[in-house]
């Protein structure tokens, strides 16, 4: 087992760190410990406090939204070297997904209670970690409005509303009722 003195390391390797100072990451080790998930282990649950987040380092875990008379959509799934977990940064501190394991994972859970506080009193550190997490913000978010498009459109109403706007810009041809009507048409 590593001891949480032996993290840093670990998160210096890790791609979430890459471009952040060395003193930042000495001040989130101490926040950090090790975590491991088995499989269809709940990682978090939607509405649960957001009180960690991890840095995948070994295996998959499934981000899920529960939607009525389905089985969980699976959002997006996330595996080594990226971070599971953005709500901490936003109050009310609370998971906006289920997070599965899909097999074995090992991660660096990091406490985000520890590391609000350690940013309230280093602005510097909470900027660089705000930072950190917008493009994994912006990534989340982009994924979460691919499945919900994917999950609410109506792939037959699209097939034929494409057809349909594909037959408006042709030319159009008269039909046979319509040229009847034309010729018996009295001037």
């Amino acid at each position: 087992m590593v001891k949480k003195t032996d993290l840093g390391p670990i998160l210096e390797g890790h791609p979430f760190f890459d471009g952040m100072d060395e003193g930042a990451r000495k001040l989130i080790v101490g926040c950090a410990k090790n975590a491991v998930f088995h499989d269809d282990d709940m990682v978090y649950k939607e509405g649960a406090a957001a009180d960690t987040f991890y840095l995948i380092r070994h295996g998959s875990i499934a981000l899920e939204v529960h939607t009525p008379a389905r089985e969980p959509l699976v959002i997006e799934t996330l595996s080594n070297g990226e971070i599971l977990g953005w709500s901490w940064l936003v109050p009310p501190y609370r998971c906006r997904f289920d997070a599965r394991a899909i097999g074995v994972v090992r991660a660096i859970a990091i406490d985000a209670k520890c590391l609000r506080g350690k940013c309230e009193k280093d602005h510097s550190l909470g900027y660089q970690f705000y930072k950190q997490f917008l493009p994994v913000i912006s990534s989340r978010l982009g994924a979460a409005r691919l499945q919900m498009i994917d999950m609410y459109g109506d792939p037959i109403a699209y097939a034929q509303k494409t057809q349909a706007v594909e037959k408006d810009t042709l030319p159009a041809k008269p039909t046979p009722g319509k040229v009847k009507k034309a010729k018996g048409k009295k001037s």
